[in-house]
């Protein structure tokens, strides 16, 4: 293969011949086109229309249809988007029926319904009508359904062809992108031809696939088949009744749909022996996995020819062609039927070959002769379940010839590992608004907030979309719970859940539906729903359905005041709370509008600059923050990252991931600051002047099987986008390629896998995703993701893996931001699987932020460093192309593509960049508490850390290292105790010169600071001050000399006296410690010593923590005094 000159995006759609670039979506969007250009050459004037609703695997066609939509309109191609997905069909039906009025345009609609596997189940009344009614002659239509073969979207596993063949409608089911555009065009030919609709089944693996292929206008050569049409024809008319349509479906129909796949080879044998003993059948996906299990297995076609095996591929997977089938029949000892799920094709092929007597083959597919399993019914196939399975088949039949396939590496299962399953975007307003009352119940729903149901016991009850609610009415009147909460995302009450509404009020149950309104289907990618739904109107519809009460609650709820109807209240966040119990107390029906936009739609926005950036930013303030984690727990936003400092971790917030919900504010801390301004725009490192660099040694691609290449990472944060870039990098490069990225749930905050695969020819490329130990390669961003099982179990020995080691926060850190995971058993479990030799450690977020000033080009810094160690078989000048072609950031993501490079050949160079803090030694340690303290109070205060802290070190040097480290304990804690942080603290930091020069540094001049307290002589209530307040907290440092002395206003607070009280009870416990100390009792010591560091945070935060350790005090004293010294330190 040759490269290619160079191409633009939208050749996608508009070349005529050669090789493409397509995912299978994109293959969807060039079938219309496709369509349109041969109705055109044939000189037919016929339109196209789309229609359906979004949903994974189908959840990004939309995008896809309204990004075409310049060629799309140019070939008459109306795209519709529609509420939900009956009304979707019920409109492909309309473009069916058009020939039969007066007025038409055309000549013809050619039309595609698309929804996924729950959404065909909701459509089935529409459909099944829409296929007996038929089809016109120049029109037809296609009915495009995504299943959800391992339920990893979805609420329920689905599989959609015997739904569509108990209507009467032929099925299709294509292995990828190229098979989209070749069987969708004998999709709509079939449909012309038979008058029905055809059924095309799709799943992740080919619709999110992305391939290079060659495509070839004249493919497929339709061939109209002699067939004899029956008086009025088989297609769409009017006057029909029903019982003419069905005689006419099922008795001429479907016999013309059979002609149509048996003339146009639609099924077919891909490779026969001359003497055959053993045929393999599969269609779509299972097909490209028996090809990879083949491949698995060592058998090539000599060696399939030498065992005597035939394959037959399915195209029509209903109704089996029977005259195709029968010839791939002959001579077969026996038949094995690959395929996922029920055995649908099985059981047609029995039938089919059930009157050949006596030369009838075996048949077995789900259960083997005996009726013992062979593949299983459930979940996914893989190649491996299928080589495994034809291993037994070959060896049943006494042809194995020695065949084996290879052992799997040895390796220790990973346990106890943290898991990076979906989660709330950074700022997501679900982060809040799924929250209940405490003592209520709560239903899920469809959308980003099912995530609830992961994490809240009382959330649960998933059930299907847009009947949300419906199943309390069941309950409500056998239960002693009066009432309950049901989640409802704007989207879904737009597609059909207000008829649950409607249908609440008339059975007259206590429940409240929390509408959560965020402007956008973000479930697949923001898209907007299809109906001109704002808050006011959506109120004014409730109140006409007769709902007792409408709360609005909103981080700005003043946003719709003016058209608000009179009986709408209005709430802030702050009330959400105090809210849901009013309305859990309402009578009948309530409804609570939860309104803030989608987080992630919001930062799309502002970067394709169709929103204004906020000039509102949140900064933690370092020395007031003590990692408590409330700002966490109170805004559940993973943007509250933790950051290594001398004086121990603390939260920041990563400007990459806010998106200005400012719900952290509503965390007990005074550190959170709020600034307005302009944050400076970050200066780009330059490359070293000495940076010019060796091209690497590209790996040369194997024969026979492709470069296999792994690219992890988190959902969101760009993974998708890698693999595109390297798959179009693989076609400039002439490569064949194939890239498989799973979207949905997945991508909302959980692990993201990218599959790449990069061959000499597309014959060396099969399953697109890569089978365990398979990998050649790991390039990860996330080390949660790597060190996970899916990923872990693709690796081998000899893969060579680059990978960051940032903990990004997982859902469960957010939820327990106390607890973080060690990251070194993720490191061990990586090494382990691959060898140390092979795993590189590139702190890839860090450098992109040092360099750039923000971490967004951290993948393609990865995939930069990976290029140059060798682990991508590509070229520099398609790798750079396709970087611009991506279009984003182009300027960016090169340099950070060759910093990745430059830091892999001078390696040592990483340190400069981010220079690591040095170990830091007793004295060094006791040094900087000195002087802080005395900063904090006076020297006095300074010399009374310094004199416990001698004396610990003192009398535990006799104890060796173990000693050291318990002094050391004893200095932190003390130090933690000593420098609590009061009025006068928090005062004098706020307006430290220090603090100010960091916000010079980060926002253009003129940027204003507002703080968050909450005065002790107010209440808890933290209030908001602006800048006026900072010349009153200079004063209130200033007085810090105050600080526990009579004058002092605060000293009297009970959680001031708490705090000396805390001081002198630990030096003395200290006394008592250093005086019983012996090697036996270092470890209680080390508990004792270090209780007060785990006291963190303010006012009740702080509090709780007091008494958590309190209650464990006595316990671990009791532990040190059990504990035998076997030989006592000296005194």
């Amino acid at each position: 293969m040759t490269a290619l000159a160079v191409p633009s995006l939208d050749d996608r759609y508009l070349v005529e011949g050669g090789r493409v670039y397509l995912t299978g979506t994109q293959a969807l969007v060039r079938l219309l086109l496709e369509q349109a250009r041969r109705d055109q050459a044939q000189g037919l004037k016929t339109g196209g229309f789309v229609s359906g609703y979004r949903g994974s695997p189908l959840g990004g066609l939309d995008r896809a249809l309204w990004e075409a939509q310049p060629h799309l309109e140019r070939h008459a191609i109306r795209f519709v988007p529609a509420v939900n997905e009956e009304l979707a069909a019920t409109a492909l039906i309309g473009t069916q029926q058009l020939m039969n009025y007066p007025g038409a345009t055309v000549e013809g609609v050619f039309a595609l319904w698309y929804g996924k596997g729950p959404g065909l189940d909701r459509a089935s009344d529409a459909l099944k009508h829409a296929n007996s009614l038929g089809s016109s002659p120049k029109g037809g239509g296609l009915v495009v359904v995504g299943d959800d073969h391992g339920a990893v979207s979805s609420s329920l596993a689905h599989q959609s062809e015997p739904t569509m063949a108990s209507w009467g409608m032929p099925v299709l089911y294509p292995t990828g992108p190229r098979d989209y555009i070749e069987l969708g065009l004998l999709g709509f030919a079939l449909s012309r031809f038979a008058g029905t609709l055809v059924g095309f089944k799709t799943v992740a693996e080919t619709v999110e696939s992305a391939a290079s292929f060659a495509l070839d206008p004249h493919r497929p050569a339709i061939v109209r088949p002699a067939f004899e049409t029956p008086p009025g024809g088989l297609h769409n008319r009017w006057p029909d009744f029903q019982l003419p349509q069905e005689k006419r479906l099922y008795e001429q129909r479907l016999v013309a749909a059979r002609a149509f796949a048996r003339a146009n080879r639609i099924d077919r044998i891909a490779f026969r022996a001359p003497k055959p003993r053993l045929g393999l059948v599969a269609a779509g996906k299972a097909w490209l996995d028996l090809m990879q299990a083949l491949d698995d297995l060592g058998i090539d076609a000599a060696k399939a020819e030498e065992l005597g095996l035939a394959a037959y591929k399915v195209g029509m997977v209903w109704p089996l062609e029977p005259e195709g089938l029968g010839e791939f029949a002959l001579g077969l000892e026996e038949i094995f039927v690959i395929e996922e799920k029920r055995p649908f094709l099985e059981s047609q092929i029995k039938d089919r070959l059930y009157h050949l007597e006596g030369r009838r083959p075996r048949v077995v597919g789900k259960t083997d002769e005996t009726g013992r399993a062979l593949l299983p019914e459930v979940g996914e196939l893989a190649p491996r379940i299928i080589a495994l399975a034809l291993l037994a088949r070959l060896e049943r039949l006494g042809i194995a010839h020695g065949l084996a396939l290879p052992a799997l590496p040895a390796r220790k299962i990973a346990t106890g590992l943290p898991i990076r399953t979906p989660n709330f975007c950074p700022g997501c307003p679900h982060s809040l608004s799924v929250r209940r009352p405490e003592g209520s119940r709560a239903f899920a729903g469809t959308g980003c907030h099912l995530m609830a149901a992961f994490v809240d016991p009382a959330t649960s009850s998933l059930i299907h979309m847009g009947c949300e609610g419906a199943n309390w009415i069941g309950q409500a009147p056998f239960t002693d719970t009066k009432h309950v909460f049901q989640n409802l995302g704007d989207g879904t009450y737009v597609h059909s859940a207000s008829l649950a509404i409607r249908q609440a009020l008339a059975a007259k149950v206590n429940i409240t539906y929390k509408i959560l309104y965020n402007d956008a289907v973000a479930m697949t990618g923001g898209q907007p729903f299809e109906a001109a739904l704002t808050v006011p109107n959506l109120a004014r519809q409730l109140l006409g359905e007769g709902v007792a009460r409408i709360a609005l609650v909103s981080d700005q709820p003043d946003r719709h005041a003016d058209a608000l109807p009179a009986r709408v209240s209005r709430h802030g966040r702050n009330e959400f709370d105090a809210v849901q119990r009013q309305l859990r107390d309402t009578p009948g029906v309530t409804i609570l509008i939860y309104d803030q936009p989608c987080a992630t739609e919001r930062r799309r926005q502002i970067k394709r600059g169709k929103r204004a950036a906020a000039t509102r930013h949140i900064v933690i303030h370092p020395e007031i923050c003590e990692n408590c984690g409330d700002c966490v727990v109170k805004s559940g936003c993973a943007a509250l990252v933790e950051r290594p400092t001398p004086f121990g971790p603390k939260r920041a917030v990563d400007p990459a991931a806010c998106s200005q919900s400012y719900a952290c504010l509503e965390g007990f801390c005074p550190a959170l600051v709020s600034v307005e301004g302009t944050p400076k725009k970050p200066a780009a490192r330059p490359l070293p002047a000495d940076a010019s660099l060796p091209m690497p040694e590209i790996p040369a691609l194997p024969a026979g099987r492709p470069w296999r290449l792994l690219v992890a990472g988190i959902g969101g944060t760009g993974v998708v986008t890698s693999g595109q870039i390297l798959g179009m990098a693989a076609h400039l490069d002439g490569r064949a390629v194939s890239v498989l990225s799973f979207t949905g749930l997945a991508q909302k905050g959980g692990g993201v896998l990218a599959h790449l695969q990069f061959a000499r020819g597309d014959d060396d490329l099969a399953a697109p995703r890569i089978g365990e130990a398979a990998a050649d390669a790991l390039v990860a961003g996330d080390l949660v993701m790597a060190a996970s099982e899916p990923c872990l179990s693709r690796l081998h020995p000899q893969t060579r893996a680059v990978v960051d080691p940032l903990l990004v926060p997982t859902g469960a850190m957010v939820r327990d931001p106390r607890n973080p995971p060690d990251a070194n058993p993720m490191r061990r479990a990586l090494a382990e699987a691959v060898g140390a030799d092979h795993l590189t450690v590139l702190p890839a977020a860090e450098l992109a932020h040092a360099l750039a000033g923000d971490s967004q080009a951290a993948n393609l810094l990865l995939v930069g460093h990976a290029w140059q160690s060798g682990l991508i078989p590509l070229g520099l000048d398609a790798l750079l192309r396709a970087i611009e072609l991506n279009g984003v950031a182009i300027a960016a993501n090169r340099a950070a593509f060759a910093w990745g490079r430059h830091l892999a050949h001078r390696p040592e160079r990483i340190a400069a960049i981010l220079p690591q803090a040095l170990p830091e030694d007793f004295p060094a340690l006791l040094a900087r508490h000195t002087q802080a303290l005395a900063a904090y109070q006076d020297r006095a205060l300074a010399e009374r850390h310094r004199r416990v802290a001698e004396r610990a070190q003192r009398a535990l040097e006799p104890l060796g290292a173990e000693g050291l480290a318990l002094a050391t304990t004893i200095a932190r804690a003390h130090y933690r105790l000593l420098a609590y942080k009061d009025e006068y603290e928090v005062a004098r930091l706020l307006t430290h010169p220090v603090f100010h020069a960091a916000l010079d540094a980060r926002f253009e001049p003129g940027w204003r600071m507002r703080v968050h307290l909450a005065p002790p002589f107010l209440g808890l209530k933290k209030r908001e001050f602006g800048p006026w307040i900072g010349a009153f907290l200079k004063i209130l440092a200033a007085l810090k000399g105050l600080r526990g002395r009579a004058f002092d206003p605060f000293a009297l607070e009970a959680e001031r006296q708490d705090e000396r009280l805390a001081i002198s009870a630990y030096e003395a416990r200290i006394e008592r410690l250093l005086a019983g100390i012996g090697p036996d009792r270092l470890a209680p010591a080390v508990k004792v010593a270090a209780l007060p560091l785990a006291v963190r945070g303010f006012g009740p935060v702080r509090a709780r923590d007091r008494q958590e350790t309190e209650k464990i005090l006595a316990a671990l004293e009791a532990e040190f005094c059990n504990t035998t010294p076997h030989a006592q330190a000296a005194q």
